[in-house]
């Protein structure tokens, strides 16, 4: 869980709390099924994520880059 998650509402396609129905009980012997509704939510989080992932890198990247000769002080 990152920090932010904490502050700002979960985009759209994040695991929704109303919708977990996932818990079992020592009495639920059955296999679960995953429905079509399922895997469109897997894959709209699993976009979400990637998306979030490639933002995160561009900012790493910006922030190691090698500066450039005359842009900051002298010191």
């Amino acid at each position: 869980m990152l920090i932010l998650e904490l502050f700002d509402p979960a985009p759209e396609g994040y695991h929704d709390a109303k919708d977990d129905n996932s818990t079992l009980k020592m009495t639920d012997s059955r296999k679960t099924r995953l429905t079509l509704a399922h895997l469109n939510q897997l894959r709209q989080s699993h976009d979400v994520r990637k998306v979030e992932h490639e933002k995160k890198l561009e900012q790493v990247a910006k922030q190691y880059a090698v500066p450039v000769e005359g842009a900051g002080p002298a010191l």
